[in-house]
């Protein structure tokens, strides 16, 4: 079958890489794709946020199934628009989709599925939200309610820095209208764990943990993810039948009650308390750079699973993954998470990538029109290795990361650090 894959990034270019690899698959076209998508089908230069476009080209190449990678077409309801026109899609529909485009609405889905979560409030008002943050004390958490990123959550470990996220969020630093939620801080480890969910099918793939923090030891400010590992040690089978029970069943049971079903991927962000897990947040597609180590350690064809999924037949399918580990390293742009600096070259890919075990994602690269490698974005590459151990693979990325030329560059250096001495 001919296969449209939606978006630009890491996450995208190790989708491809995966579905790639499919018996089913006869043409993959990536839009709008990047250098690294190249290798495993034929970018094509669509506006994806122009729904009639992508639908025309669908109907020109005749395209049998769309792939939806990032949140952003998804929570604009992409899947509804496709659907509608006669194309199969993997991928949330609008209303489904608010699970990651409003805190809020996964917070109202928790409290009516009895999900455990943060005690919380929700504000529209900048300074009603600081009365509430100076009654509650810190560390509290304040999250701006819609898309921003991966920057729009701020843990704070004082009043005044809780403050000036409120006041920065109702600035207008990620659009109009806001609303935050703030909630109660939760200790614990932070887990990510993905399941396929179609209506009330649902099939559980795998974890993984990412490193949201800019520096090494969970330092500086948040950001879209510097780097990840999968699976998590201390994230076990009793755990995870535990989520599925808990969080992800009652959430497939409550949005298909309410007439907004889901069809694709869940991503719950979990923290792992003294009382149990609990969900910090949903996400309505793969994790990016989670997604990177998840499609090095699938077994299964991802194109068949996708698939299934979107048609409802997720009884008939197994998620298989290796056991051996895998981890990711993200290569960021000098300045990021602020504003990043482009257009510098990047040397010494082709020696990374022939290191044993090593597979560089690209996520936001360009071609300069001699050929030369530039940096085009914050997250640029994605240094991803396996090994017989998590110790392995964290050595095969960084001996990777070290034949890299990029002076304006940067990654951590400790990822992997909460599971490795």
């Amino acid at each position: 079958m001919k296969v449209l894959l939606i978006g630009s990034g890491g996450r995208e270019h190790a989708l491809a890489w995966a579905i790639a690899k499919s018996p089913l698959l006869t043409r993959l076209f990536i839009a709008p794709g990047n250098p690294g998508t190249a290798s495993a089908g034929e970018n094509v230069a669509l506006e994806i946020a122009d729904h009639a476009a992508v639908l025309a080209f669908c109907r020109l190449m005749d395209i049998a199934f769309v792939v939806l990678g990032p949140d952003a077409p998804i929570v604009a309801g992409m899947a509804d628009d496709l659907c509608q026109g006669g194309i199969k899609v993997f991928g949330h529909s609008k209303a489904a989709a608010q699970l990651e485009g409003s805190k809020a609405f996964t917070k109202a889905i928790c409290d009516e599925a009895g999900i455990p979560t943060a005690a919380y409030s929700r504000f529209r008002d900048a300074a009603a939200a600081k009365a509430y943050v100076r009654q509650q004390g810190a560390p509290i958490v304040v999250k701006y309610d819609g898309l921003a990123l991966g920057k729009g959550v701020v843990v704070a470990a004082t009043l005044a820095e809780a403050e000036a996220a409120v006041d920065d969020m109702f600035a207008g630093r990620f659009g109009g209208d806001a609303q935050v939620v703030i909630e109660a801080f939760l200790e614990g480890e932070e887990v990510s764990f993905f399941a396929l969910v179609h209506g009330e099918q649902v099939l559980p793939l795998t974890n993984a943990q990412d490193h949201k923090r800019v520096g090494d030891g969970d330092a500086g400010p948040n950001t879209g993810g510097m780097g990840a590992y999968s699976p998590v040690p201390v994230f076990t089978e009793a755990l995870e039948a535990e989520v599925m029970e808990r969080i992800i069943r009652p959430t497939a049971r409550v949005m298909a009650a309410r007439g907004t079903p889901c069809s694709g991927v869940l991503y719950a962000g979990l923290m792992l308390t003294k009382d149990g897990p609990k969900l910090i947040e949903y996400n309505a597609r793969f994790g990016d750079p989670e997604c990177q180590v998840l499609m090095l350690r699938l077994e299964s064809d991802l194109l068949a699973l996708l698939l299934a999924c979107a048609e409802g037949r997720l009884d008939e399918v197994q998620a298989r993954f290796r056991p051996q580990p895998a981890l990711t390293v993200v290569l960021a742009a000098r300045g990021y998470p602020g504003d990043p600096l482009k257009g510098t070259e990047i040397c010494g890919i082709g020696k990374a990538a022939a290191l044993d075990g090593v597979t560089i994602f690209h996520a936001g690269t360009k071609l300069a029109a001699d050929g030369r490698l530039l940096a085009n974005a914050g997250r640029v590459l994605n240094i991803s290795a396996t090994g017989a151990t998590l110790g392995e693979a964290r050595g095969r990325a960084y001996a990777a990361v070290e034949l890299i030329d990029w002076p304006e560059g940067f990654c951590r250096r400790d990822i992997g650090w909460r599971a490795l001495p």
